[in-house]
């Protein structure tokens, strides 16, 4: 999905002059995925666009140069370590980044010895709707918000789910929102003074071995006073949402992904592509203008992260918070 938009040219600041791609180039080429895949690669090389088994292949760049990872979780500490290693100047990162703060912690100083800026996919942090959401929530005393984020997982479905994100709902999911909560309402790890569980709205099961949640919703306060409340629902539609409530609990403000304007379009391109998740078009314009942001800024050379972009240290917390273990008395 990524290289496809950075292909198509939607992202002007974005050049995709490499892909590597171990297992598709590899041991399952043969397979009916990597056949598509080859496909792929037949229309796209000989437009200039090389195609790389191994990292080793690909020629060290002359100037600067960004590498986008969307691997799996678990194989990211040694990949941003080795394009890190290859030349790479800036290095944008899917969430979560990684399995464990430890890693997350190693990658993070591993990167700012070697003076490299790590941006992180976390598109719904410059997402419209947040954005409206912020600013209603800016005009309306003792006000609170509630991020919901909604998947259309079948239940039939849901076994491969959880095996296939094993790192569970907080850490995949729902990680979004946990970013959010980091970014704009302070949530830490050190500083949670609650977390309540809505256990009516809420399910857990266990499916091939693995027990996650099927949806959870819950409200975070911190030491502060600060609170946000998040819902996610694996098998509830193909939207997000934030709603704002005043200090009576009134419902006052709704911003949705996608919003009225963008609705018909998702539908379509969900008709037209039924084998790709529905979110992945509801945040088409959000995934662009993100690669567009970090590509923008390591073309320029300039250190730091772009306006309103996810950085491996709001990465760090928001991992923290999904693991979080402690409960406070008023969680039970």
């Amino acid at each position: 999905f990524h290289a496809t938009q950075m292909l198509n040219g939607e992202c002007p600041s974005a050049k995709l002059n490499n892909i590597v791609e171990p297992w598709f180039l590899g041991g399952g080429k043969d397979g009916p995925a990597g056949q598509e895949f080859a496909e792929f690669k037949n229309e796209w090389e000989p437009k200039g666009c090389g195609f790389h088994a191994s990292l080793d292949t690909v020629p060290p760049p002359t100037g600067p140069r960004m590498a986008l990872i969307a691997g799996r979780t678990a194989d990211n500490p040694k990949l941003l370590r080795d394009v890190i290693e290859a030349g790479c100047t800036k290095v944008m990162l899917e969430k979560p980044g990684a399995t464990t703060v430890a890693d997350l912690e190693s990658m993070a100083a591993f990167a700012a010895e070697k003076g490299v800026d790590v941006y992180m996919g976390y598109n719904k942090n410059i997402a419209s709707y947040i954005t409206k959401a912020r600013e209603a929530e800016g005009k309306i005393a003792g006000a609170k918000t509630k991020l919901v984020t909604l998947n259309a997982y079948k239940r039939e479905e849901l076994e491969e789910c959880f095996t296939r994100n094993a790192e569970g709902m907080l850490k995949n999911m729902a990680i979004h929102e946990l970013a959010l909560a980091a970014t704009f309402y302070g949530c830490r790890a050190d500083n949670i003074a609650s977390i309540v569980v809505n256990k009516a709205n809420s399910e857990c099961l266990t499916l091939g071995g693995k027990t996650d949640f099927v949806k959870v919703e819950f409200t975070m306060t911190t030491t502060e006073g600060t609170s946000v409340t998040i819902f996610a629902d694996r098998c509830g539609g193909a939207e997000a949402m934030a709603i704002v409530s005043d200090a009576a609990g009134n419902e006052v403000f709704t911003s949705t992904l996608p919003d009225e304007d963008l609705k018909a379009e998702v539908a379509k391109k969900m008709s037209d592509f039924p084998d790709v998740m529905p979110y992945f078009w509801q945040q088409e314009a959000d995934y662009r203008s993100l690669k567009d942001r970090c590509a923008a800024q390591a073309a320029s050379g300039e250190t730091g992260a772009p306006e309103g972009v996810a950085t491996i240290e709001i990465a760090i917390e928001a991992l923290k918070v999904g693991r979080y273990q402690r409960m406070h008395p008023t969680s039970r």
